[in-house]
């Protein structure tokens, strides 16, 4: 009698099964798709303004004085171009002050601000609680603040003595960052990430940004990399060197809070045999600087950033100033985030380096200020 004996048949069944698995299609990942969807979203033009329509008047003779963390940083010298140019328009007078990239330079700057008795003092690109006495003296005497990017979150910040932020919402900005490397390595991210620690602003977009990568089950973030962004030009050669030692090929893409910090890295890349467009790709959440642009046009170890539509954010603070000076509230306008890539580098104001939306906003406020 044939006895059948299907247990020798058992391995190459289970073996078939498996590889039935893995030669098959391979399961969408939901997360990196849906990254994929929001960048594509992101990078569109902006064409329509979406933001205020009404609101006072211009208050005529006013002086601002706007008090720079940092010059050396060109999204602070572009909001600082739009205060100006937007002062210019509604008549009054603006003066620039440079914290040089340090506590008592800034300190220095806001003493030369209050002794100059303006009616208004921007803060630009730095948090009020580092400044506490000088900003105490302003509350004394009763001169408004109006911040750009001096803090995490837009729109009055009592605590702070800000009559408003004006900002892109910085978790946007950081998870549009985060989302562009997720959907640039098609999920397969190994992520660097470059932050300030002097900054909290730097430091909680820095832990935005790790908080998307972590969220993709196919990324890792390598390292979270606190350095001073006013020393980037002598820290960053050597720590990117010593980056491409500790992590090779593991390493794909650099996320920093600020494009300074790949105005410095290029040299370091090209010493190590990499192209302007090898891995690691630099994203940067902010602020779109000239030197960022050029970089993204011409491939050269920076492929995208986020930019602040700086220009348009200094007629923001200008239009928020108008309103404390009037005792109104603020306007309540955030605009959206906008990723900045090698494919639309040259839209939006891409031509001058800058992100200028074509929204028209210039004529916008222009009219609710009657000028």
């Amino acid at each position: 009698m044939h006895i059948v004996r299907p247990i020798k048949l058992l391995p190459a069944m289970l073996m078939a099964a498996c590889l039935v698995t893995l030669t098959g299609p391979v399961a969408a990942d939901p997360f990196t798709d849906a990254a994929k969807s929001k960048i594509a979203k992101m990078a569109g033009a902006k064409s329509t303004w979406d933001g205020p329509t009404t609101g006072p008047k211009a208050v005529a003779g006013k002086t601002v004085v706007f008090v720079a963390a940092d010059m050396k940083n060109g999204g602070i010298v572009g909001v600082s171009k739009g205060v100006e140019e937007a002062g210019k328009a509604i008549g009054w007078t603006v003066r620039v002050m440079d914290g040089q990239g340090s506590v008592s330079g800034r300190t220095a700057a806001l003493n030369q601000a209050l002794a100059l008795k303006p009616d208004g003092i921007v803060v630009g690109g730095f948090d009020t609680t580092e400044q506490k006495a000088a900003f105490g003296n302003a509350a004394k005497a009763d001169i408004p603040l109006v911040g750009w990017n001096a803090g995490p979150k837009p729109g009055p910040d009592a605590a702070a003595g800000l009559f408003a932020n004006v900002t892109v919402t910085a978790d946007d900005i950081s998870e549009a960052a985060a989302l562009w490397a997720v959907a640039d390595s098609d999920g397969k991210a190994g992520v660097v990430i470059f932050t300030d620690s002097q900054y909290s602003i730097a430091i909680y977009k820095a832990k935005a940004m790790e908080a998307v990568i972590k969220k993709c089950g196919g990324c890792t973030v390598l390292s979270f990399e606190d350095s001073p962004i006013a020393d980037s030009a002598t820290r960053m050669p050597g720590l990117t060197t010593s980056l491409l030692q500790r992590f090779g090929k593991k390493w794909t893409h650099s996320l920093a809070i600020n494009d300074l910090y790949f105005d410095f890295w290029g040299s370091s890349l090209r010493v190590a045999g990499k192209k302007g467009d090898d891995m690691p790709r630099a994203v940067s959440a902010g602020d779109g600087s000239e030197a960022a642009y050029q970089r993204i046009r011409a491939k050269n170890f920076q492929s995208a950033t986020v930019p602040g539509p700086l220009n348009m954010q200094g007629w923001q603070v200008i239009d928020e100033m108008n309103r404390a000076f009037t005792k109104v509230s603020w306007s309540g306008y955030v605009p959206l985030p906008h990723v900045v890539t090698t494919a639309n580098v040259g839209g939006d104001g891409g031509e001058k380096n800058i992100f200028d939306p074509g929204n028209g906003y210039r004529d916008q406020y222009k009219k609710i200020w009657g000028r």
